[in-house]
């Protein structure tokens, strides 16, 4: 069901994203409403560049001081998400990039994906959400296991048989 209203929504928004050209053409005339458009992308390169750098910033601060930064990292990739919308050409989606752009809305976002959302930080293990309860726990001792090449994960070898 969500997929087809996702798949819907991608087929219609280059529609109303014509119609908007459309209407804001005929008010304004066309070389107006590709400056806009070209305005828009601009300023959206620019917001991620300042508003991303902040919410970096805010997200390390958080860390530095013991705190979680999963709300600044959610702010971060929001951002992220806005400067996309906004580089699109289209009123519709750089009316939604700049929505994203306002902090409240931001946090209205990150209320609404909090559970289901899981930051996962360096000491830390994320929570089983879809193991089967009761499942196989394989419980080892520290010398029925070995690491090997701990460094990188991409070059390990099969134990010695």
């Amino acid at each position: 069901m969500t997929r087809s209203i996702v798949a819907l929504f991608i087929l219609i928004l280059p529609l109303l994203e014509i119609a908007g050209f459309v209407v804001v053409g005929s008010q304004i005339g066309a070389l107006a409403t590709v400056g806009l458009v070209i305005a828009s992308a601009v300023l959206g390169a620019i917001l991620v560049r300042i508003q991303g750098f902040g919410a970096l910033r805010r997200a390390q601060l958080a860390v530095e001081t013991g705190g979680k930064p999963d709300r600044e990292i959610v702010h971060g990739a929001l951002i992220l998400v806005a400067g996309i919308l906004l580089m699109i050409p289209g009123f519709i989606t750089d009316i939604a990039g700049l929505l994203l752009f306002i902090p409240p809305v931001r946090d209205a976002v990150w209320r609404a994906l909090r559970n289901r959302i899981a930051i996962v930080t360096a000491g830390s293990r994320p929570a089983a959400r879809h193991a089967p309860p009761g499942g196989p726990v394989v419980d080892l001792d520290e010398d029925e296991y070995r690491e090997v090449n701990p460094a990188s994960p991409w070059r390990r070898t099969l134990p010695d048989e």
